[in-house]
């Protein structure tokens, strides 16, 4: 051999080809084969597709002489080969075997390629067949677990399944069902329709992959490490390779696919577990169609039961109407009867034949009680065996039992014969083997009785022939009575002529006395109607008939554009005042005189009305615009300027009054009152004794107003108003003694909003109230969480003292939040301590006992007597900013003076002393030289928030 490759000839690379069919594994192989013996060949390739791999034969490829080749090969695949020999190769033959080398491999990767593809369809059309395999099974009517069975079955087609289970779960209930459980290893029995709650099955793999809604796979030893979960004593054996994926739905883990391997590790691949989720899936849906059917028909079997019941509840419904068509026509031919038969046998024959019609009556009789009310007699009977029933004297009969209880008895032999045992009846007649009767009324008494019998013991009556027979009994007591009347009636007939002539008389006067409470009654009304329109004092139209006025002329002025009307909506200036100097009796008197000097200024046609308390308004109508409204406005002011002598009292009355003309914008008379309303307020703020016209500006206003209010109650909802903090300093030392808690508003759009911007809003709504306790409940909350210096003030306007719960209520936020009462001051104006002194005195000096003091703020600026500082518990006055700032200003002089007194005041009072608005190193040396300590303002800071926490 010479140490050559030359003398050995190659095996063709066909060969090779035949006998691998391109097959990548053991393609170094059959390469190796085509080389004399000794070779070492190496293959290796990277496609997407077939991934990362390589085949060798022979050993290592090693040593001088490596033939080596890479390149792309199909679809992108990047291929090595790699030969070596421990003889020299010849000249040429490298070439030669690294070409057929290329070939056979690159014929071999589309071989591969291809028969991934055909493996990939192949399992495709598994996966789809097995779909519609889960599908079919869906739609069918197979048990639950015989389905889940064939299920599992399909599964198993497709993976190994041999331990395979079903849960679901349902977190809004914390609940599991395990529906379908198969294990080789684990015994555990599984109850389909039994529910575990979720703590049942804590630190167990499937509560991990529930909750998680991801894939799990792996060893269940490393899934439990990877949870930090301990293994359960009573889980079952550990799975060489777990594959659990979740069932969801809209983004809910509805329940989870389990399949398991106790042998082998590493079976499960990437392919099964999007295999297995796939058909996760279109089991739950599967499930799903199959709950949904479920429901369906459960409600179909509802609803037929209902139907059902119905249908019954219907004809039983017909049945019962028919009968009482029967039992009304009976009625009705028993009342013909009392007017047309002539004699009562005739009667009583024809009223036997018509209960015969409703209920078995072949013997029937009536009883009746004698007039002196000691005998029995029997008006009418027929009986199959008693022929004749002849008068008797009262005695234990049946019949007497009826009369002596004045109720129905319905008793069979039985009955009867107890009856007669106990001594309560005694046979009279032959025994029968029902019987009933039932009382005959008149003018709720008894008289008489109406009994049936059956001598066979096939004929029974029964509760409902019973009432049947009461209720027809009670027709026949009235149409007895009726018949009875008649021929009463009848009887006096010849005395009725003598007393023609007094009862004409009689009757004469009676009807006139008749017409005479049908006038009164009339009269009632009619002043009744006048009342609920007119206003009782001044006798003008009352608030609901100038609605009704003002809807009629608003209706008409929709169909006539050229329509021209105004309400003119007016208010007595200082009435109250009148009120409470002279009484409500001159006040009264005020009113009334006013209604007539309205009325005798405006036109005949225009509506005068009284809304109540000292309001009054007119409806104008026919107007040639807004000048004349004006006019009409002048002259009610003019009449009502005129003096006026009340009790001896001369009055000089005047009015404030708001116009609103006709705009097509309104669509009731309440907006245009309103409307009027607010106009006549703008006259008032103009100074009263004034006309003022509803415009734009006020509109805008309006709707500003309304606005603010609606986004104001958005903010009460969003708690968007939030204290801001303004200190109180010592002014010697500049140190904090405490803080005002000032009310901001964040609003959406408009910013930060300080109290002027809103409160009068606040005020109007009724809303300010909510917002100053939703202020007092952040400021006690900031208390207890921020360690905020000293004392916080709270304002605390005077309706908070209206209401007696207010000191408690306010305590009980400052104990809910463990806060010292000695942390919170309440401020206070003036007007607090006059508007309900007693209420509001009493209310401070709770405060007071536990620790919560109060200031006098803007003091100096009302009128409240000083007296009102010994009596009321004021621990501090707050010197008002306008006497601050005139230290500044061309009122020095007295601003000190002024100052000097309040300080002298405080300190004979032993009062705290507080300045405000000082914003200037001059206010506050020049309020130290006066003897002011304390003070607040922007000098030594501006209002602000909490630091975010």
């Amino acid at each position: 051999m010479n140490g050559s490759l030359a003398s050995i000839p190659p095996t063709p690379i066909r060969a090779a080809q035949r006998r691998r069919d391109g097959a990548l594994v053991g393609i170094a192989g059959a390469l190796a084969q085509t080389l004399p013996g000794g070779a070492c060949v190496r293959v290796e390739w990277r496609q997407s597709a077939l991934g990362t791999g390589s085949d060798a034969a022979g050993g290592d490829v090693q040593g001088d002489g490596v033939l080596r080749q890479e390149w792309r090969g199909p679809d992108g695949a990047d291929l090595t080969v790699a030969a070596s020999h421990p003889l020299a190769w010849p000249e040429g033959l490298g070439g030669y075997w690294l070409s057929g080398a290329r070939q056979l491999l690159d014929q071999a990767v589309r071989q591969a390629l291809a028969e991934q593809r055909i493996a990939s369809l192949q399992r495709s059309e598994q996966l789809r067949q097995a779909l519609y395999e889960i599908a079919d099974l869906a739609g069918s009517n197979l048990d639950l677990q015989v389905m889940l069975r064939r299920v599992h079955a399909i599964v198993g087609e497709l993976m190994y399944a041999e331990n395979f289970y079903i849960v679901l779960y349902d977190d809004s209930r914390k609940a599991m069902r395990f529906l379908y459980f198969v294990d080789q290893l684990d015994p555990w029995i599984n109850d389909p329709d039994e529910e575990i709650p979720v703590t049942d099955e804590e630190n167990t793999l499937t509560m991990c992959l529930l909750r998680s809604g991801e894939t799990l796979r792996g060893p269940s030893t490393e899934l439990r490490a990877q949870f930090g979960i301990p293994r359960r004593d009573d889980s079952g054996p550990d799975s060489a390779d777990w594959l659990g994926v979740p069932m969801s739905r809209d983004d809910r883990v509805a329940g989870a696919l389990v399949v398991q391997n106790y042998r082998q590790a590493d079976v499960y691949t990437d392919d099964d577990r999007v295999l297995l989720a796939y058909v996760a899936q279109h089991v739950l849906t599967a499930l799903e169609r199959r709950e949904a059917r479920k429901r369906l028909e459960a409600r179909v079997a509802e609803r037929t039961t209902e139907l059902r019941r119905a249908n019954e509840e219907l004809q039983a419904e017909v049945f019962e109407r028919k009968r009482m068509q029967e039992i009304q026509r009976a009625l009705f031919r028993i009342a013909e009867l009392s007017m047309t038969s002539d004699s009562l046998d005739s009667f009583y024959a024809a009223v036997h034949d018509i209960v015969s019609e409703l209920l078995y009556a072949q013997n029937f009789y009536i009883a009746m009680l004698s007039d002196d009310g000691s005998m029995l007699e029997f008006p009418y009977s027929v009986d199959e065996r008693d022929v004749d029933r002849v008068p008797r004297k009262l005695a234990a009969g049946l019949t007497e039992y009826v009369l002596g209880n004045g109720k129905p008895l319905l008793a069979d032999r039985a009955r009867i014969e107890a009856l007669q045992v106990e001594g309560r009846v005694r046979s009279h007649g032959s025994l029968a083997h029902c019987w009933l009767g039932v009382p005959l009324m008149r003018d709720d008494k008894v008289v008489g009785v109406i009994a049936v019998q059956s001598y066979s013991a096939d004929i029974r009556f029964s509760v409902r022939d019973q009432d049947l027979l009461t209720f027809v009994a009670f027709h026949i007591g009235s149409s007895l009575a009726r018949k009875q009347a008649q021929d009463r009636l009848v009887q006096a007939h010849a005395n009725l002529e003598q007393r023609v002539s007094e009862r004409t008389r009689e009757l004469a006067e009676a009807n006139a006395e008749l017409v005479e409470q049908i006038g009164e009654r009339m009269r009632a009304e009619r002043k009744l109607i006048h009342q609920t329109r007119h206003d009782a004092l001044t006798g003008l139209p009352n608030r609901l008939q100038l609605l009704e006025r003002l809807g009629r002329a608003i209706a008409s002025a929709a169909d006539n554009p050229q329509a021209c009307f105004a309400v003119l909506f007016m208010d007595l200036d200082r009435f109250k005042l009148v009120n409470d100097s002279v009484g409500h009796a001159v006040g009264d008197e005020l009113l009334v005189e006013a209604g007539r000097r309205i009325v005798g200024a405006v036109r005949g046609d225009d509506v005068v009305a009284r809304l109540g308390g000292d309001e009054f308004a007119i409806l104008a109508e026919g107007l040639d615009g807004p000048a004349m409204a004006e006019e009409l406005g002048r002259r009610v002011l003019s009449a009502l300027n005129a003096p006026l002598w009340v009790a001896g009292r001369e009055l000089f009355p005047s009015a404030s009054i708001g116009i609103a003309l006709w705009d097509s914008r309104y669509r009731s008379g309440e907006e245009m009152l309103r409307d009027a309303d607010a106009a006549m307020y703008r006259a008032k703020s103009d100074g009263r004794d004034r006309c003022a016209m509803f415009d734009e500006q006020m509109h805008r206003e309006a709707t500003r107003s309304l606005d603010m209010e609606t986004d104001m109650r958005r903010a009460i909802q969003a708690e968007r108003f939030v204290p801001y903090y303004q200190p109180i300093v010592r002014m010697d030392s500049g140190e904090p003694v405490g803080q005002e808690a000032l009310l901001r508003w964040r609003h959406e759009q408009q910013g930060l909003l300080v109290p002027g911007e809103f409160l009068d809003v606040g005020e109007d709504s009724g809303l300010i109230e909510q917002i100053d306790w939703l202020l007092y409940a952040r400021v006690i909350e900031d208390l207890a969480r921020h360690p905020l210096p000293g004392y916080v003030a709270i304002n605390v306007s005077p309706r908070h003292f209206r209401a007696p719960d207010f000191a408690h209520r306010l305590l009980s936020l400052l104990q809910d939040a463990g806060v010292a009462p000695a942390r919170l001051r309440i401020e206070i104006t003036e007007v607090a301590l006059l508007d309900d002194a007693p209420r509001t005195l009493e209310s401070l000096a709770l405060l007071r006992s536990l620790g919560v003091l109060a200031q006098l703020d803007d003091f100096g600026t009302g009128f409240s007597a000083l007296s009102y500082l010994h009596r009321f518990p004021i621990a501090s006055l707050k010197i008002d900013r306008s006497f601050v700032a005139g230290l500044e200003s061309d009122g020095y002089a007295e601003s000190v003076a002024v100052i000097r007194a309040i300080v002298a005041l405080a300190t004979s009072l032993g009062i705290e002393l507080i300045a405000e608005g000082v914003e200037t190193r001059h206010q506050r040396d020049r309020l130290l030289e006066l003897g002011c300590i304390y003070a607040q303002g922007f000098l030594f800071s501006p209002p602000v928030p909490l630091p975010a926490a």
